[in-house]
Formats: structure tokens, sequence, C-alpha cells
């Protein structure tokens, strides 16, 4: 009793912030905790040798990318389409001991071929793999975009990580399904490249890279798209939501081809409150535009009731919200064809790692391009703590 006497001697606001401060300190360590990036930093990039081979397979096409943060490992998928070699993903080794990446901090350890249901590999045409997210139960779930022109439909299957084998099968709704009057469901190639799995492992997400065909357009020089975002419960196995991602509008840039492509390929889930970053890239004529940004579906209206927003007319539609983070043309990295990013190990200064994978297209023309950034984290309560601490100094 003399001893809590005492402590209410202190002054207020040393006690107010002694109480937020030992509250923060509780609440950072749940993984439950909503997280903000305060700031991204540039640490570094290497290639992979053009035709590089590692037993017997080219590696090239890497598409997504997750992190295994128990082995400290990463696996990659290739979306070659058992063309070159059967459907397989990679698994690698990044070394971010100094703190960068560096030539020769990236290692190919092993591959994995991909087993369907009925204990074969993929055929020719019949997978077009994109994206890949690593449970703690050493399974891998992998997005196929599959193929509108052929009706071969998307899927999101999950693997096991160390056979390849295919475990179960979430359904798609039927709206992203691909019809015979092209009316309807994903465009080609431009379906489910992004995946993701919040830390719980409660949810599962995924979102067309752009607009279904009953929704809108799809991404045209100065023009964005409205992209679904796809939430799958995995208590279940069942999809639950989805949300309206409105893509940036690019401009081109002495675009001689003619040639434009843009959209979301991959998003990462930085809480289990709804918190992502997004990778949006676009190939602009010359050169890619290459984007990160932070979303929130906190304010999102749920929409998987409309079938199509252009009959709904969408008047009561709220997108996700998202925030610029980091404009990779800023750089002094001549950027390829990023489409795969996932959350590191954390630095040695206690700061997250995030990596881009850039996926070459197998093309001799292009390269297999790793980038590498430091994240700066904060909990909702450290952020306030920082700031009403900024703001009892400036007094």
């Amino acid at each position: 009793m003399h001893f809590v006497k005492k402590i209410l001697k202190f002054p207020k606001f040393i006690l107010f912030f002694l109480a937020i401060f030992i509250i923060s300190l509780f609440l950072s360590n749940f993984r439950t905790s909503a997280v903000e990036i305060a700031d991204i930093k540039f640490i570094g990039s290497t290639t992979l040798p053009k035709g590089f081979l590692f037993q017997r397979t080219e590696v090239g096409g890497l598409s997504g990318i997750t992190y295994d943060t128990k082995n400290d490992l990463y696996y990659a998928i290739s979306d070659d389409r058992s063309k070159k070699a059967t459907a397989r993903f990679y698994t690698l080794k990044i070394n971010l001991n100094k703190s960068s990446l560096q030539d020769s901090d990236v290692t190919i350890v092993g591959v994995t071929p991909l087993i369907n249901e009925a204990g074969k590999n993929f055929s020719n045409g019949s997978i077009d793999a994109e994206g890949i997210t690593l449970t703690s139960k050493s399974t891998v779930f992998i997005s196929s975009e599959g193929d509108a022109n052929q009706l071969i439909n998307p899927f999101i299957k999950e693997f096991s990580l160390s056979s390849g084998k295919e475990l179960r099968t979430l359904p798609i709704p039927n709206k992203f399904l691909p019809d015979k009057s092209g009316k309807k469901g994903i465009r080609n190639n431009l379906a489910f490249e992004s995946l993701t799995i919040t830390p719980n492992e409660n949810n599962l997400f995924t979102a067309t890279e752009n607009a279904l065909i009953q929704d809108g357009s799809e991404a045209k020089p100065n023009t964005s798209s409205p992209c679904r975002i796809l939430q799958y419960n995995l208590l279940t196995n069942k999809p639950e939501k989805e949300f309206l991602y409105q893509t940036e509008a690019v401009a081109p840039f002495f675009n001689l081809s003619r040639k434009f492509a843009s959209g979301i390929p991959d998003l990462v889930a930085l809480d289990n409150q709804g918190h992502f970053l997004s990778l949006e890239r676009s190939f602009t004529g010359l050169g890619f535009y290459i984007a990160l940004f932070q979303v929130s579906l906190e304010k999102a209206t749920d929409i998987h009731n409309i079938n199509s927003l252009l009959a709904s007319g969408s008047p009561n539609v709220k997108p996700v919200q998202k925030k610029l983070l980091f404009d990779l043309r800023k750089l002094d990295v001549f950027l390829d064809n990023i489409e795969g990013l996932t959350l590191g190990p954390k630095l040695p200064n206690g700061q997250r790692s995030l990596i881009l994978v850039s996926d070459n297209n197998f093309n001799s023309l292009q390269r297999t391009q790793f980038l590498a950034f430091e994240l700066k984290i904060e909990s909702p309560l450290i952020r306030l703590l920082r700031r009403l601490r900024n703001i009892n100094f400036q007094r």
C-alpha cells in the first residue's frame, strides 16, 4: 500500500505515459495486433543468370514467393504451364545477414514438381500457377489463373510442401468462372495472380489481376480497373467475402509497341485485421511502373452478393482504402516484371525485411530479379506512444 501511495505521487503525465508504454509492450507481442508500415527502405537487388538450370529445369517465370520463418527458406512458384518442365515450385535461400541483398545472396536449393489429385504431373496447358503462400502445416496453397480462352477454370489448391501432392481444393464462386458467352468471369491471364494467408491462418486472400468481365473494363492507358479481392474462411474452406480494389490509372511512356498491361500481381497480409501490402505492376512501353501500397479493408463494402458491378451500378460500394508507400521508379535500378512479394526475416537491426521477385517470362531479354527492402512496422499503440512523445517534446 505504501508503494502504491508513492506511485500516485508521481505527476499524472508520467503515469499516463507509463500506462501506455506497459500496454503497448503487452499488445505489440500479439500476432493479432494491427500494424502499419511507417517507413520502407531499399537495401539491394540481384539477378539470376539467364537460362539458369537447376536439376534439369530452367529457373524462370517466378511469379509468387513465400517465406518459411521456421526453416529460413523461401518457396517460389514458376508459372511454366508444364511446357518447359512439369509445373513446379523452387526452394531458395536468401542471405540478408548483412542487412543488404547482393550478388550471390540468392541460392536455389530445391525444386518440387506439383502432383494433381490423380497422382500425376499437371499436363501441358492445364495450369498457370501464379500465387503461393505457406501454412504452418508444411503445406502451400497455390493459385492458378486457368485459361479463360480455353474455358479452363482458375483454381486455389493446397499441396504438400515435401511431396508436392495435391491435398484439397477451395471452391471458386461461379461469378469468377469463364463461360462460352464471354460475358462473365475472369479475363484471360488476368485472374488469381496473388495469394496470402493471415498470420492466424484463419483467412486466405486472393485477387483478380483485373476486373471480371461483368464488373468493368480491363486496365488501359490512363484507365484503372475494378478488381475483386476474394476472402476465404479456412476453418470452413468456403469463400466468405469480396471487396472492390481499384487499380491505379497509369499513363504510358514512349509506348511505340502499343502494348500495355497493368494490374495486381500480389498481396501479402500484414495482420489479422485486414491490412495488406499490395503490389501493382504496369508495362508502360518504356519499362515498368512498380508500386507498393498499404491496403485496408476496414471501411470497404462486402460485395460477394453482387454478381455484376456494372449491372448493379454499384452506387454505395466503397472500395478498399489504399495508401502509396513506395514508387519503385525512384530506385536507381532497371526494373523488370516484378510479380511476387513476401515478408522476410527480421534484419540484424530488428526491422522486418520484404522480398520482391520478377517473372522473366522465360524471355532472353528479361531477368529473374530479386529486390530487398527494410520495413519499419508499428503497432497502433507504439505509433500512438511515439506521437504523444513527439508532442510532449515540442512543448
